[in-house]
């Protein structure tokens, strides 16, 4: 349904009145009308209007008194001032007091239908911009960022450190474990907000053409190029650029993003011009680069360049205590969506999903409850829904959860720790929380036992009345 722009049109004269009403509506305007400026500025103050016409000269309070009230009290609209034919005076002043524009009398309506027009478009756009502002704000901001893991409450605070300065950013993380959020909640947070947030993908684009996205190229530069285009960091100058899986660059690329982070300069391919840019750099990867470094497959100094400020984000599985918060938020987004009067997650099921190694982490959780709420058929969603959405491992197979990237050490060492905490979890699960009967039974120590459990961030009280 399409709403109508309101005018309020503020005159002393009824003719006026009259006439100007006529042709706004004409024009698809909802018109309001006010007879002077004391009835009018109560009218402001009631209802929301996108335009308003106000006579400059009236009894009891004229156009220019009803244009400074709104000022004191910070309303947003604009004014267009009517003043008596030939007084330049009275709309330089007008113009100089906050007036977006004037008419002068008598009234050219082909003007006035132009006047409001522009005016109104003007006022729309700038609602929008204030909208996505206020829809950026809230979805970047990064208190709204889903976690009270005591892992992500020091990144929070990290993010609250750094944001406002240049410094680049690397962030570590596995797939699906929220690095471009993270990103966007730095640059969001920043005093370069209100500029662009470029994201390129890294590891989805071929070498030819990773260089000719992030920097550019000129007609001509290669076969296809068939017209001049600037690339991300041109796109991205007083902004930020995100470097998603920079890992996976060539060496040749590497040495031309080391030449932009140390003298912020570059050329388009197939250009002599240097260009120079105003950007802050935030890369992540999935990958250990420092592995990559020793292995002389990242260059070192590129390496040091964008590890300045590094943010290694916990995978699900080491931050299982935000599973509830996080699959409450998923369901709430889920439901809104997919219009299920779904209100609440069983206990049961909440217990299943903090028990679930979460290969994909916070991607492959979302993707669990979205597919669950739309199988849901009550107004809970329950143990037996989600169980029916989880895509479990084959048993007595780790292939699942091999991390080819590892060394042989690294991956046994993470393997080992994947099956103590599962083991230990299980075991307390079965004695309900009790120490000494779960350590009794895993031929461990009581000592040792608690060790292990403080490892992994356990407590009894995590295993009571879960059966």
């Amino acid at each position: 349904m399409n709403i109508k722009p309101k005018i309020l049109v503020i005159d002393d004269e009824p003719s006026i009145l009259t006439v100007m009403k006529a042709n706004l509506k004409r024009e698809g305007y909802e018109v309001h009308l006010a007879e002077n400026g004391m009835i009018g500025f109560e009218k402001i103050k009631s209802y929301e209007f996108d335009t308003i016409i106000a006579d400059y000269q009236m009894p009891k309070m004229t156009g220019m008194q009803v244009l400074e009230e709104m000022q004191m009290m910070q309303i947003d609209v604009p004014v267009i001032i009517v003043t008596a034919h030939g007084s330049i005076e009275q709309a330089v002043d007008a113009m100089q007091k906050g007036a977006l524009n004037y008419l002068t009398k008598p009234i050219n309506y082909d003007e006035l239908v132009t006047v409001v027009r522009n005016t109104v478009k003007q006022q729309a756009l700038k609602k929008e911009v204030k909208r996505l502002r206020r829809e950026v704000d809230s979805r970047y901001n990064f208190s709204s960022i889903i976690g009270q893991n005591e892992k992500m409450r020091a990144i929070f605070d990290l993010i609250t450190d750094v944001a406002d300065t240049d410094a680049t950013v690397l962030i570590h993380g596995e797939t699906g474990t929220g690095k471009e959020l993270i990103a966007k909640a730095i640059h969001y947070n920043s005093y370069r907000k209100k500029e662009s947030f470029v994201r390129v993908n890294c590891a989805a684009l071929a070498e030819t053409l990773l260089e000719s996205e992030l920097f550019g190229h000129e007609k001509g530069a290669f076969t296809g190029a068939l017209t001049m285009r600037i690339g991300r960091f041109e796109q991205a100058d007083k902004g930020t650029i995100f470097l998603d899986e920079v890992g996976d660059i060539s060496s040749s690329t590497q040495s031309k993003l080391l030449r932009v982070l140390q003298e912020r300069e570059f050329e388009r391919v197939g250009s002599n011009e240097t260009l120079a840019v105003n950007v802050r750099v935030i890369a992540a990867t999935n990958r250990k680069l420092e592995q990559d470094v020793a292995r002389k497959e990242f260059r070192q100094d590129l390496y040091y360049r964008l590890n300045v400020i590094p943010i290694e984000l916990p995978p699900l599985r080491d931050r299982v205590d935000d599973i509830p918060l996080l699959a409450v938020h998923f369901l709430n987004r889920y439901a809104k969506k997919f219009h299920k009067n779904i209100e609440e997650i069983d206990a049961r099921a909440v217990q299943l999903l903090m028990v679930q190694s979460w290969p994909g982490n916070i991607r492959q959780l979302e993707n669990v409850i979205e597919r669950a709420v739309i199988k849901e058929k009550g107004n809970c969603l329950t143990r037996e829904t989600i169980s029916g959405c989880i895509r479990l491992p084959q048993a007595h197979s780790y292939q699942y959860f091999i991390n080819e990237e590892l060394s042989f050490n690294d991956l046994k060492s993470e393997l080992v720790a994947k099956f103590e905490r599962e083991y230990i979890s299980r075991i307390l699960k079965r004695y309900d929380g009790n120490i000494s009967r779960a350590a009794r039974h895993a031929g461990i120590h009581y000592k040792n036992f608690c060790e292990k459990m403080k490892k992994y961030e356990m407590t009894k009280w995590d295993f009571v009345n879960t059966k």
